[in-house]
């Protein structure tokens, strides 16, 4: 349920070419939701995939069973009231 969303394979190697350490991301399970998700804006750009995958970096140093409580109750959040971190 929860981890980095989970990318299709071309748009994988285009960004791994593009940026340092993409492919750790698929070193745990893909999610429907992530720390990325409740923390930035949907990826209009390549920086927003930075600064995306940073979040995603840092969920899988710190992957618990309290941040994936934390990330969900975020997620509830969202989609009931729609308060993101970028609202």
């Amino acid at each position: 349920l929860v981890g980095p969303r989970p990318e299709r394979p071309f748009f994988v190697d285009q960004l791994s070419e593009k940026i340092p350490y993409y492919k750790r991301r698929l070193k745990v399970r893909p999610g429907i939701t992530g720390w990325a998700q409740v923390k930035h804006k949907y990826d209009e750009n390549i920086e927003d995939v930075k600064v995306k995958l940073r979040y995603d970096l840092f969920y899988i140093e710190n992957i618990s069973l309290r941040m994936d409580f934390k990330i969900l109750a975020r997620t509830i959040l969202v989609v009931l009231f729609g308060k993101g971190h970028y609202n």
